[in-house]
């Protein structure tokens, strides 16, 4: 007589809601902000600071960037293409 072990029932994996990271746009927040930061996520390499070619950053006391000139940003693309974080997207559609 062989015993063999029960198997314990699987049940799916669990649906964990997360809450999306907090993002912070340029200063006024407006709605026309060419791009959001997500400050969560930001960990202030400054990556998009140094190369931005329209200096559309400067860095916040944390020293992460904010977006200070707001309407210089061109959608050039580097900022959100080259933030290791991934933690700024354009706002244009």
């Amino acid at each position: 007589m062989t015993d063999k072990p029960e198997k314990a029932e699987e049940k799916p994996p669990e649906k964990v809601q997360t809450e999306a990271a907090p993002a912070k746009k340029g200063k006024g927040a407006g709605s026309d902000d060419p791009l959001t930061i997500f400050y969560h996520w930001c960990k202030a390499c400054n990556i998009c600071i140094a190369f931005c070619p329209q200096k559309v950053f400067e860095p916040d006391r944390d020293g992460k960037p904010q977006i200070v000139r707001p309407r210089d940003c061109s959608q050039c693309a580097f900022c959100w293409l080259h933030c290791p974080d991934l933690a700024i997207i354009s706002n244009e559609k």
